[in-house]
């Protein structure tokens, strides 16, 4: 990646693992394009951030496919082009036991963490591919639940199996358009969501036990060394995690 041209849209931006990379890279000195439901938030960030007109506020529901068309336009009409998509935005059902979920509460989780990772996906392909220097990357933010559930999970797991799914066709189909496209995998960033971890959650075996977490920072460092690699170079999967949390055999 070159140091003139590094634009990178963050989906998700206001909080947690969104805002911990935005806030990395634009204190590397890219541009970025904070997307997010709430304007509030991502006003905070940019206040954060320090980084002036290098980070703009887009609210964008990532479900609407229309907003997200908007959302790369505004970004490309601010900046010029796109170097980069954190795709991170996503969201979880209830714990409770699949039998009881509704179909309104799947939807949701599928509507954001699936649909609305294809329709970023799409809009940078389309902004990628066309624009000159030709290319850029993708970062999909897949969840150590790609890889194996926890208890009650059923529609986050599902999307985020099907997320990788979409990281392994995106990056062959994005070769022909200098397009990379790998996936951050995150086990127990300190976020406010990750918080209840620290006061027990279920395991497999079915008890209550607590997890530790590490700092979201990291998640955030993670992110910047894959968006500045050369685009001769792709992290497929990577994985960052607290060390001691359960995930290798068998918890």
């Amino acid at each position: 990646m070159t140091q003139t041209a590094r634009i990178a849209i963050v989906t998700g931006a206001g909080t947690g693992i969104g805002k911990a990379a935005a806030l990395a890279l634009l204190r590397d000195g890219w541009s970025v394009a904070l997307a997010g439901r709430r304007e509030e938030p991502l006003l905070q960030v940019a206040l954060e951030s320090g980084a002036g007109t290098r980070a703009l506020a887009v609210p964008t529901d990532v479900a609407d496919p229309e907003a997200v068309r908007q959302l790369f336009d505004r970004t490309v009409q601010q900046f010029g082009r796109v170097d980069l998509l954190f795709n991170n935005a996503g969201v979880g059902a209830p714990a409770i036991p699949l039998e009881d979920l509704s179909v309104q509460q799947w939807k949701d989780v599928v509507d954001i963490n699936l649909s609305g990772m294809f329709y970023c996906m799409q809009n940078a392909f389309r902004v990628m591919k066309s624009q000159s220097p030709r290319g850029g990357r993708i970062i999909n933010n897949g969840s150590i639940s790609a890889h194996t559930p926890r208890p009650n999970s059923v529609a986050y797991t599902a999307t985020k199996h099907a997320v990788m799914g979409m990281t392994k066709t995106a990056s062959l189909d994005g070769r022909k358009y200098d397009i990379a496209v790998g996936q951050i995998d995150v086990g127990n960033a300190e976020t406010e969501l990750a918080q209840r971890m620290t006061q027990g959650v279920q395991q497999a075996n079915g008890q209550i036990a607590a997890e530790p977490l590490m700092d979201v920072a990291i998640v955030g460092q993670s992110v910047l060394y894959m968006a500045n690699l050369p685009l001769e170079a792709n992290v497929m999967f990577h994985t960052v995690m607290a060390t001691k949390m359960p995930f290798a055999g068998r918890g």
